[in-house]
């Protein structure tokens, strides 16, 4: 293959040109509305379509562009449950909460599969997940895992892969096993968000590009929100931000992190590289997680997250190397893309939702399983506004903790956990 790189820009992700984004406008003058919505990736854009379905007048306002954050730019995967195992949520919260949570996950997949053929959303969904263990010590909880899916969550979807199996899956020795998930899978995630901002606009929703919000203010029961060309004075307000809402509210900033996530394309790859060649993604056992799949024409997308390689020179780098690790093969390949961005996380890996003030809600936190969970969360905040039912709730009771630290040092000790968790990873 090409050993000569071809020039890169570090921001300008693969799926920038899969895909044509329209333009929305910007906002120009004062408005009221029932729902402001602040953040269009996938939580906002989803309460924002069911909520003009329920005949709710909503205003959504992003402060760039529709996909220039965490939901066009990530790693497509879905995953099934919630971002930690089952296990792990019943050891936080007991089994009765932790098999609410995984119904209301797998409902939220079912949910995006609909919804993606309802609206004929051409979202390049392909299934299939494979999570393997880089410790041949790790093997006998991706074992036990299985078991409890089937046994205790009832979810049929997942084998337990040996190591022979892992390599033919994979198409590299590099990982000794783990567990196949034929229930779930993953997507474009630009194509997907592009869609959505066509069927909120279609159904009935205000949208607003490039609109900042600068600050809010309640007045009169309302909440006003100040953007650079104008306010906003609303009911009610969202905040679907995840890990780009820094300076908004104080608790959202002590309960959601962002931390850096890279991913970089290649070129499309001969079937004779011999990658995934079922077409499944891919998630490791490492704490700093390291995910890829391949695209519909073939590149391989691989992606991982770094704390300490922030800088844009050193995204292509590191990658190619990750990528060299698993498919030595490929230790030439070429990319054609490199990007980043930030992946909103949580103390427990468990999404944030809360009631700031009244009528002011946030929701985030999905630690990079928000694919799946952002989408329905949406729906559930509209299901909340429209007086249907209240499921939002079970993930308002989960009791996330704040980061350590205080405004100050969250993020330099952030920083060193990551670090120290990488080096654990690697030795």
């Amino acid at each position: 293959m090409d050993q000569h790189l071809s020039p890169i820009a570090p921001g300008r992700s693969y799926y920038q040109d899969t895909v044509e984004r329209p333009r929305h406008p910007r906002m120009e003058g004062s408005r009221k509305t029932d729902v402001l919505v602040v953040g269009g990736g996938f939580t906002g854009l989803s309460a924002a379509i069911h909520l003009a379905r329920a005949g709710v007048d909503v205003t959504l306002v992003e402060a760039h562009r529709f996909g220039d954050g965490a939901s066009g730019r990530n790693g497509g995967q879905m995953g099934t449950g919630q971002r930690i195992w089952p296990g792990e949520v019943e050891a936080l919260y007991g089994f009765a909460r932790s098999k609410a949570l995984f119904d209301l996950a797998e409902e939220a997949k079912a949910h995006l599969f609909e919804f993606i053929a309802a609206n004929d959303i051409d979202a390049d969904l392909r299934m299939g997940q494979l999570s393997v263990a880089h410790k041949r010590k790790y093997l006998p909880e991706y074992r036990e895992q299985v078991e409890i899916l089937k046994t205790r969550y009832g979810y049929d979807s997942v084998s337990f892969m040996d190591g022979d199996e892992a390599g033919e899956r994979l198409g590299s020795r590099r990982y000794f096993g783990g567990i196949r998930d034929t229930g779930t899978g993953h997507v474009n995630p630009l194509k997907l968000l592009v869609g959505l901002a066509r069927v909120a606009a279609t159904s009935g929703a205000t949208l607003f590009e490039e609109t900042k919000i600068l600050s809010t203010r309640r007045e009169g029961g309302r909440t006003v929100a100040v953007s650079e060309a104008g306010e906003i004075a609303a009911e009610r307000v969202l905040y679907a931000v995840n890990g780009y809402g820094a300076g908004l509210d104080k608790a959202i900033d002590a309960h959601v992190m962002p931390i850096g996530s890279f991913i970089g394309a290649t070129e499309p790859l001969p079937e004779s590289a011999g990658v995934l060649p079922g077409g499944e993604a891919c998630d490791d056992s490492r704490f700093v997680v390291r995910y890829f799949r391949k695209s519909v024409d073939n590149r391989l997308l691989f992606g991982g997250r770094e704390a300490y390689t922030s800088e844009a020179g050193d995204i292509t780098r590191h990658i190619r190397k990750q990528i060299a690790e698993v498919y030595p093969h490929l230790k030439d390949v070429r990319l054609t893309h490199a990007w980043g961005g930030s992946v909103g996380i949580t103390m427990q890996r468990l999404p944030f939702v809360k009631t700031l003030a009244p009528g002011v809600t946030t929701i985030g936190g999905f630690s990079g399983h928000g694919v799946m969970l952002a989408n329905f969360a949406g729906r559930l905040y509209a299901e909340r506004v429209a007086g249907n039912r209240d499921r939002l709730a079970e993930f308002e009771a989960l009791d996330i903790p704040a980061f350590p630290g205080g405004q100050r040092l969250r993020a330099p000790l952030l920083f060193l956990a990551m670090t120290w968790f990488s080096l654990r990873d690697r030795l």
